[in-house]
């Protein structure tokens, strides 16, 4: 750990030097990656200094334990007591910082939800995990940006595309993708019966212009008039974009802003950070396992979550993680699931900072 610790905080120091040059301040992507790297190692260097003045402490206390004077010797022992736990907390919090972090964590991130197995039911549930996802931004003063949405019957959502932006959304939410499924009573059924329906949900990383270069020669800009509702324009003119990245296959549209250069970008970036998962899908191999598994089929058998309405329970199957508090997580209190879920992943990449 003390090598690695040591590295952290010489490149701390050169990250310094490189932000103060006057040359990093005429260049946007390189100030914002830079600053990116700085706030993470600044973090490191916070918790050593804290890590540091504890062992001083620690060795002091020892000190004073042997001291003549047994009321001094006393209060020495009972600071013993607080330190020694206090120091092993931060010890552990130290190198879970020094655990390289996944590069990606830090960006922005581009949310898709769809419907899956289960018709109107499964809509209902994709327009649930829309407005979790909502709610869980809001909490952590994240923005949120609907970039193409397409409504299903009785207030469902067929599909929903959105950005997340704010402090590691990406490495937030990674872990979200999957099958998500649903076991409840639908308020069309007259019975009582319980039925089950799927949502899928995919997080990708949201590309910057330096991770994936887009020739123009490989798109296909089709424009068109939107549907659905929409406010003054929107539904009135040619303002919908249609983008296929011929090498790829890939498809994006946009169709939510009232302007057709407006719904471009949206789209654009969409499909930068389609392009920038499948290339480092490609990259990886352990990546790509993740990626092709992602959101399976649609179908209920292949889930990564189950929220069960009657016992008011949510478990994640890749953890064996169960809580009986659905109607809190469905408000946007997903942190309990989100922080076992990115300790299982860290525990499987700890050793690397030994």
């Amino acid at each position: 750990m003390q090598a690695r610790l040591e590295a952290a905080l010489e490149r701390a120091a050169e990250l310094e030097r490189e932000l103060a040059d006057p040359a990093t301040a005429q260049d946007p992507v390189k100030l914002k990656t830079l600053g990116r790297e700085h706030a993470r190692l600044e973090r490191i260097r916070r918790v050593a200094d804290q890590y540091h003045k504890l062992q001083d402490e620690l060795e002091q206390a020892r000190m004073l334990a042997h001291e003549s004077d047994p009321e001094m010797a006393d209060l020495a022992r009972a600071e013993l007591e607080t330190l020694e736990p206090e120091l092993a907390r931060t010890e552990e919090q130290l190198r879970e910082l020094l655990v390289p972090p996944d590069p990606l964590d830090d960006r922005d991130s581009i949310v898709e939800i769809r419907a899956g197995t289960g018709g109107d039911e499964a809509a209902l549930f994709a327009a649930d995990l829309y407005r979790m996802y909502n709610r869980y931004a809001e909490r952590n003063g994240w923005k949120l940006e609907a970039v193409s949405l397409s409504d299903g019957n009785v207030g469902g959502l067929k599909e929903v595309i959105f950005a997340v932006r704010g402090e590691k959304a990406y490495g937030r939410l990674r872990h979200e993708s999957g099958v998500h499924r649903v076991q409840r009573v639908p308020a069309t059924e007259a019975q009582g019966r319980i039925h089950t329906s799927a949502a899928t949900v995919a997080v990708l990383p949201e590309a910057e212009d330096v991770d994936v270069t887009i020739d123009d020669k490989d798109l296909k800009i089709d424009v068109f008039r939107s549907s659905g509702p929409g406010g003054q324009s929107v539904n009135t003119t040619d303002s919908a974009v249609r983008i296929t990245h011929l090498p790829t296959g890939l498809v994006v549209q946009c169709q939510d802003q009232k302007s057709q250069l407006q719904n471009k970008v949206k789209a654009m970036e969409v499909l930068r950070a389609r392009l920038l998962d499948r290339m480092v899908a490609e990259q990886e191999a352990e990546r790509a396992q993740e990626r092709r598994s992602m959101v399976g089929t649609g179908d209920r058998s292949a889930k990564i979550r189950t929220y069960n309405f009657p016992q008011n329970r949510v478990t994640d199957h890749r953890i064996n993680l169960t809580l009986h508090r659905l109607d809190e997580i469905l408000e946007g209190d997903l942190d309990p699931v989100i922080d076992e879920l990115k300790l299982a992943y860290r525990g499987e990449h700890a050793d690397s900072a030994n």
